[in-house]
């Protein structure tokens, strides 16, 4: 490919007669589900999902009665369209008895149509009560698994807050496959204290496993944590820079392909849920917290739910809805919104993608495409959004330059 700047010039499939404000989707993306279940056994000093402490027994059944409400007060809105995938995020889902996560699936079937290879996902942490259930999920329907092992060594898991040990990860992944062919394992690194072979260790024992998928994630302090206003001591950057350029090799050496900033997967493995919010496809969030994306034809709205759960409960009892947040998404601001989910993908997505799932032509962000290419942050190729090497490693940046 010639390596001069290009400049970047409306691709020959898309539709220019458009006005160049307004939106005007000629079809919709694949949809999702999302339920989020908001109770843990214990917050994590690093967390900042929207979870809270199950400091005495919660109530399973309201919740699950309230999650069917807040899917059919969703039900207009989608009509007709089937789910490809469903994610039951946290939280802790596997905290749910076997009897409510089949429940909850019993009601996703009863009021959606789903496509017949949908994939769904349970997130599940590796305590030893909760992967016990792994054969009861697995037979709801379940058919992925997200395993939040974060650590193999107890006394990182420890300095992480984690309520289980290095013993009780590997079992959860060894009963894991037993029932399920997807797995995933979510690992971090950078964590307090941590050396550079303590971090290759955590990730060689995970490839034991050969689970097909690794979430790798370096620890950040983020704001409104115990671990922002109380931080740990946590390798200096160039520490944190040896860390991820071993990693990603020993990731790459063992066949897993970065498809994504932090997710790694080998043939056939990669999470399509995920992958369909990368690409800005559209998903229904259900549950206390849960954000939405819905597009029609001449908009794309989203939304966000009622946070703390009891209030969410009491909302959808007596009002039969609990939106805190609806808001339909300016087209000035979509072209932010897509570069900020479909420039994490490694190998990006194809052009013409931009106005399906916008609405809206690339000749609105032509300047910024072209200072993309200028500063070296995006490939040289008028047929694939794509972030250089250098853009993945400075991608707010990147992002940054399609702001309104």
């Amino acid at each position: 490919m010639n390596t001069s700047i290009l400049k970047f010039k409306p691709h020959s499939g898309l539709n220019t007669s458009k006005k160049l404000s307004g939106i005007n989707l000629t079809t919709l993306p694949p949809l999702s589900l999302y339920v989020h279940f908001p109770w843990c056994v214990k917050k994590c000093p690093y967390c900042d999902f929207n979870s809270h402490e199950n400091k005495k027994s919660f109530n399973e059944n309201a919740y699950i009665e309230a999650l069917r409400k807040d899917l059919e007060s969703t039900l207009p809105l989608i009509w007709g369209r089937p789910i490809h995938s469903i994610f039951i995020g946290g939280g802790t889902p596997s905290l749910l008895s076997a009897a409510g996560l089949d429940q909850i699936l019993a009601d996703i079937r009863a009021r959606l149509p789903m496509a017949p290879d949908i994939e769904i996902t349970l997130e599940a942490n590796p305590s030893s009560v909760e992967s016990g259930k792994f054969e009861s999920y697995a037979a709801s329907g379940v058919n992925r698994i997200s395993i939040g092992v974060q650590s193999f060594q107890t006394s990182k898991l420890e300095s992480l807050g984690r309520i289980h040990n290095a013993d009780e990860a590997k079992l959860a992944v060894l009963t894991a496959q037993k029932y399920f062919k997807l797995i995933n394992i979510d690992l971090m690194y950078g964590l307090p204290q941590q050396t550079l072979s303590e971090a290759i260790d955590d990730l060689q024992q995970a490839l034991a496993f050969d689970t097909g998928h690794i979430s790798l994630y370096q620890l950040t302090l983020e704001p409104n944590t115990l671990f922002s206003s109380n931080p740990p001591t946590l390798p200096d950057e160039d520490l944190i820079d040896d860390m991820q350029e071993a990693l990603l090799s020993l990731l790459q050496k063992n066949g897993y392909d970065r498809y994504e900033i932090s997710a790694f997967a080998k043939k056939k493995h990669s999470c399509w849920h995920n992958q369909n919010y990368w690409s800005f496809g559209d998903y229904v969030g259900i549950g206390a917290g849960a954000h939405g994306k819905i597009s029609f034809p001449e908009k794309i709205m989203r939304t966000v739910k009622e946070k703390h759960p009891e209030t969410y409960i009491r909302k959808m009892t007596d009002d039969g809805q609990a939106i805190i947040e609806e808001k339909i998404v300016a087209s000035k601001e979509l072209p932010f919104e897509f570069m900020l989910n479909a420039l994490r993908l490694i190998h990006g997505v194809p052009a013409p993608e931009f106005e399906n799932r916008t609405g809206i032509t690339l000749l609105q962000i032509s300047k910024q495409l072209s200072l993309a290419q200028e500063k070296g942050l995006l490939i040289n190729d008028i047929n694939q959004l794509q972030a250089t090497p250098l853009g993945l490693r400075f991608l707010n940046n990147l992002q940054e330059l399609f702001l309104p």
